[in-house]
């Protein structure tokens, strides 16, 4: 988790993560934030983030993304 937080953290420093609920509603992340975080995610981590998987749902916070990249890493 600390390595995702740090990602995000270099997106938006003022912001702290592990108490937005929902990153699309509160306005945190943009289309342009997204790529970024993907393109982070997917050099990070070592996974591939598919179109399919590019849904509100998997970014909404910190756990859900989290949970997304779990997922990713298994399959």
């Amino acid at each position: 988790m600390e390595q995702l937080l740090e990602i995000l953290n270099q997106l938006h420093p003022d912001v702290d993560f592990t108490s937005v609920d929902d990153l699309y509603e509160e306005g945190v992340l943009d289309s342009l934030d997204m790529v970024r975080l993907v393109t982070e995610i997917s050099q990070t981590f070592d996974v591939t983030v598919p179109p399919e998987e590019l849904v509100p749902e998997n970014f909404q916070n910190v756990k859900t993304i989290l949970a997304m990249i779990e997922r990713l890493d298994e399959e």
